[in-house]
């Protein structure tokens, strides 16, 4: 998502934007964005710092759930030569690369109680001190925070300091999930169908009106990242020039057409039955018809390809109406 610019038309996301252009132009110095996985956490980190005053300085991303515990002190603070087996020469860390502009901790939920404490300090005095150091170093950093935890049920557990909790919730920012953002799922789909056609020379347009509710009905547990994929694997893997239905995995379809059905008006009830079970057999009739040209018309690597036996593939070709070999 880093060539887009947090899209969406959505009153929550819209509400979030004018929130980060405020934050930006502020002088807070501690930021915490909330957010499921996939919501774009890092795409508002970017955001907020390419809208701020320090735009010209560096934007240092790190992923706390990356580094291990042993080396994460070094990599933040940095070490002088000899503060430890190995410590060849003296390095500074990210923070100080950082100086004069953002540093974006990842997943902050996942760093140590020990550097936690660390963290306060140099969060109340703007200084801090390398492994191995006698003398402080001073570094004036935004730095912002993200969890897909609740921070507050993480201190309450004890695997989260509640002073440094306290510290970073002076600005928190939560980022709405995309089951929230209503119509906002199909103004991204065509962002991302624009992006990876082009990067796979070729022109999609646009979703079929079937996967248009699909994509409206669908939870998207993975949010917008899940949504960017699924859209990538399609632009690489498909070669009509809509997305279809039978472009989609089975378990958003299974999940869809699994709940239930909007509440008819009169007479109206057998006709969406009609047409739920008509596009359920033109869906399986597609999957066992590609499975089949992908494996030279043999029934049992057709079968295999679909998780089912010899016997229930010719089962359910018989059941649709397909022709089945003696």
């Amino acid at each position: 998502m880093a060539y887009a610019d947090l899209l969406g038309e959505h009153e929550s996301i819209r509400a979030v934007r004018d929130l980060i252009a405020r934050i930006a132009r502020s002088p807070a110095r501690t930021v915490l964005l909330y957010g499921e996985t996939g919501t774009g956490k890092g795409l508002v980190a970017r955001l907020l710092h390419r809208l701020s005053a320090r735009a010209a300085k560096p934007f240092v991303d790190v992923n706390c759930a990356a580094i291990p515990a042993s080396l994460m002190e070094s990599e933040l603070f940095g070490h002088e030569r000899g503060a430890f087996t190995g410590a060849a020469g003296a390095k500074p860390g990210l923070i100080e690369a950082a100086d004069g502009g953002t540093l974006f901790l990842d997943e902050i939920r996942e760093m140590d109680l020990q550097l936690q404490a660390k963290l306060l300090t140099m969060l109340d005095t703007q200084r801090f001190r390398r492994l191995g150091a006698v003398k402080q170093t001073a570094a004036d950093v935004r730095f912002v925070a993200s969890t897909n935890r609740i921070l507050l049920s993480e201190v309450k557990a004890g695997r989260f300091r509640d002073d440094l909790y306290w510290r970073l919730q002076v600005v928190p920012v939560n980022i709405p999930p995309l089951r929230a953002r209503g119509d906002d799922v199909l103004l991204l789909a065509e962002s991302f169908l624009r992006h990876h056609g082009e990067r796979c020379g070729r022109v999609i347009r646009g979703l079929e009106p079937r996967v248009a509710e699909v994509f409206r009905r669908y939870s998207w547990p993975g949010n917008v990242r899940e949504l960017e994929n699924l859209i990538e694997r399609i632009a690489i893997l498909e070669t009509e020039e809509q997305v279809l239905v039978n472009h989609l995995p089975d378990r958003i379809l299974r999940e869809v057409e699994g709940r239930t059905a909007p509440e008819a008006t009169e007479g109206e009830g057998a006709t969406f039955d009609l047409r739920f079970h008509e596009a359920t057999d033109r869906f399986q009739k597609s999957l066992i018809e590609k499975a089949l040209r992908e494996a030279g018309g043999r029934h049992g690597r057709a079968a295999v390809r679909l998780g089912l036996s010899r016997h229930a593939l010719r089962h359910q070709m018989q059941k649709l109406g397909m022709a089945v070999p003696a």
